[in-house]
């Protein structure tokens, strides 16, 4: 039996196709769906670089119960080789969130018809972490050294990434420019960018932390491949202790407060001058306001003097031919 792959790649049409299908069938339920992964694999490295949809069923009760249309599969694949021939089974994902019972005889299924080593893919459609939204795993035997059972398979976990070419990398970028916030400035997209690895990072950290606690404890069995990983880690940090080192960062942090500082006193004396400017722009509105209010009061008291006086015209000139009419009557 040939070795296993060392590492997948997966490419982002794949993950779209992944949730599309996902959102076409499952979506507000508790469902997963199921689908076959095409690529190369060459020197260990498996690139997935496109996916197909399988009509899929299976029992909430019983995870034994599951069905999966085998001719449906193999029309697919077909019409498949025909547009790419180089593109070959090389797995099938699975949307999750986790791996159930029945995934070892579908995996056992592909290997026997389709895949000599197929990979499982399980796609986080909604994911709660911060990460890669996929997880890889391949079966392989699995031996008790005490011989009290039988060699059975389980699934190994596998190093992931995502992989593009270049005629995928300008078509996920134009689908982020159609989907990107444009009232973010790119200062606030590179301080959201940054806080959300330091959240990835708070969780890797999280787990490192919670496996050697397990390990401690005596929950779970040593592993010296994760604790060597471990130990590079580990070895890979600074000696805080270098002088050079320790005077060197602290010249950067300075350098950097320094920047912050001097930011913070141009911001606070633009919003004082702002603060100036609108005070007394309010100070002016107001007197034009009052200017306006006092020539329309004197406007108000002109027109009525001179009604007053027009009236009393009026009735002078009303009194006056009243009494020459009474006189002439005499």
């Amino acid at each position: 039996m040939p070795a296993g792959p060392d590492k997948v790649v997966l490419h982002p049409l794949v993950l779209l196709s992944v949730v599309d299908h996902y959102n076409r069938v499952a979506k507000d339920t508790k469902k997963r769906v199921v689908g076959v992964l095409l690529g190369e694999h060459y020197k260990g490295q498996i690139d997935v670089t496109n996916s197909f949809a399988l009509p899929f069923e299976e029992d909430d009760h019983d995870p034994t119960i599951w069905f999966l249309d085998h001719s449906y599969l193999e029309q697919m694949y077909k019409m498949f080789k025909k547009v790419n021939a180089r593109e070959k089974i090389v797995g099938w994902y699975s949307t999750g969130p986790k791996l159930r019972e029945s995934d070892l005889d579908i995996n056992e299924l592909l290997r026997s018809g389709f895949c000599e080593n197929p990979v499982l893919v399980i796609c986080e459609v909604q994911p709660k972490e911060v990460g890669l939204p996929f997880t890889a795993y391949y079966a392989v035997d699995e031996v008790r050294t005490d011989g009290t059972e039988k060699a059975k398979k389980v699934f190994n976990s596998l190093p992931t990434e995502v992989g593009q070419t270049e005629a995928e990398e300008v078509g996920v970028e134009h689908l982020l420019r159609d989907v990107k916030d444009a009232t973010l400035s790119s200062l606030a997209g590179d301080v959201s960018s940054k806080l959300m690895a330091l959240k990835g990072l708070q969780g890797r950290l999280g787990e490192i932390s919670e496996y050697l606690e397990l390990v401690l404890d005596g929950k779970l069995p040593p592993n010296h491949d994760v604790i060597n990983i471990v130990q590079e880690i580990f070895n890979l940090l600074p000696n805080m202790n270098v002088e050079s080192l320790s005077k060197s960062l602290a010249v950067k942090s300075n350098d950097m407060m320094h920047v912050i500082y001097v930011a913070s006193l141009v911001r606070s004396i633009l919003a004082l001058h702002k603060l100036i400017d609108n005070k007394e722009g309010r100070l002016w509105a107001e007197k034009e306001a009052a200017k306006k209010e006092k020539e329309k009061a004197e406007e108000k008291a002109k027109k009525e003097a001179k009604e007053k006086e027009e009236k009393e015209k009026a009735e002078a000139k009303a009194n006056g031919k009243a009494e020459e009419k009474d006189a002439g009557k005499k």
